[in-house]
């Protein structure tokens, strides 16, 4: 990698940041294509977001990634917000076009390409399960609208099923896909909508821990399910083991992470990441 006067800057901001592999498989990407930039992660305080995002002018970035807690704070700063960025409502990557900041939205459009690649599933016309209602699952939510999904049932926590409902009636209105919000207790209801679904996806932060799940064991599933979990670490999750015991198809979040990215990367440099390469890494780094 070189750094000279000519070297373009992308970064990925959030609070905590340190932990990111953002930076990894963006520098692996510009160097593997000769591309002059260079990426890196900046843990700031919200009360520097509004000049960091002025630094992306400033400096002709390629533009930004965001992470939590900052994708809907940087809206207000955003010249112009793509059709995903809006209907999320939340943004994780600003695009520099000559100086005008585009807020555009690539987690669910990296969610289904790593479906897309990894079980060759596409959303359109299917009926969507998912558990979880915050951030990640909207963009999944979202997207999956956007792609044509016949239906989307969400189950959320009970404290905040007014405010999914909210979300999901507004999604519905803007694509005219049916959406329904239950409470994510309810497990007898939620067997009940996985048997009549295509896809079905932990959005939750359950499982991380390497041992829960929201799911009961004895839990049955319709044949050629199509199973996923947002989740990358551990590389498989309680509920990704259970789902492969029954000899159905899943995938984690890992792909969803690497596709996010690559979008990203795509729209600030016109060139495609070498997503195979980077995925063998990253899967020697996970597994």
């Amino acid at each position: 990698m070189q750094i000279d006067g000519h070297t373009r800057l992308g970064a990925v901001v959030a609070r905590p940041i340190k932990h990111s592999i953002s930076p990894f498989i963006h520098n692996y990407a510009f160097d593997k294509l000769g591309i002059n930039g260079v990426y890196v992660a900046w843990d700031i305080p919200e009360e520097d977001l509004e000049e960091t995002v002025k630094n992306i002018r400033r400096y002709d970035m390629w533009g930004i990634n965001v992470s939590m807690p900052y994708k809907q704070t940087v809206i207000q700063y955003m010249d112009e917000l793509t059709d995903s960025a809006q209907l999320i409502g939340a943004v994780n990557t600003v695009i520099n076009r000559d100086g005008k900041l585009i807020g555009h939205n690539t987690d669910g459009i990296g969610f289904f390409k790593s479906l897309e690649k990894f079980a060759a599933f596409e959303v359109k016309d299917k009926v969507m399960t998912i558990l979880g209602g915050g951030g990640a699952a909207t963009a999944l939510i979202a997207q999956a609208a956007l792609n044509g999904a016949q239906k989307i049932n969400i189950f959320n926590q009970t404290d905040f099923l007014e405010e999914t409902k909210a979300k999901a009636k507004e999604l519905t209105q803007k694509t005219g896909v049916a959406i329904e919000v239950f409470p994510v207790e309810d497990l007898v209801l939620i067997q009940e909508k996985v048997l009549v679904s295509d896809l079905f996806v932990n959005a939750t932060s359950v499982g991380m821990d390497g041992k829960s799940m929201i799911v009961k064991e004895d839990m049955t599933f319709p044949e050629n399910l199509q199973v996923a979990d947002v989740i990358y670490q551990p590389f498989e999750t309680p509920f990704l083991k259970l789902a492969r015991s029954r000899g159905l198809k899943a995938i984690n979040g890992l792909g969803m992470l690497l596709f996010q990215a690559a979008e990203a990367f795509e729209a600030w440099t016109g060139q495609e990441m070498p997503s195979d390469e980077i995925w063998k890494e990253l899967e020697k780094k996970y597994k």
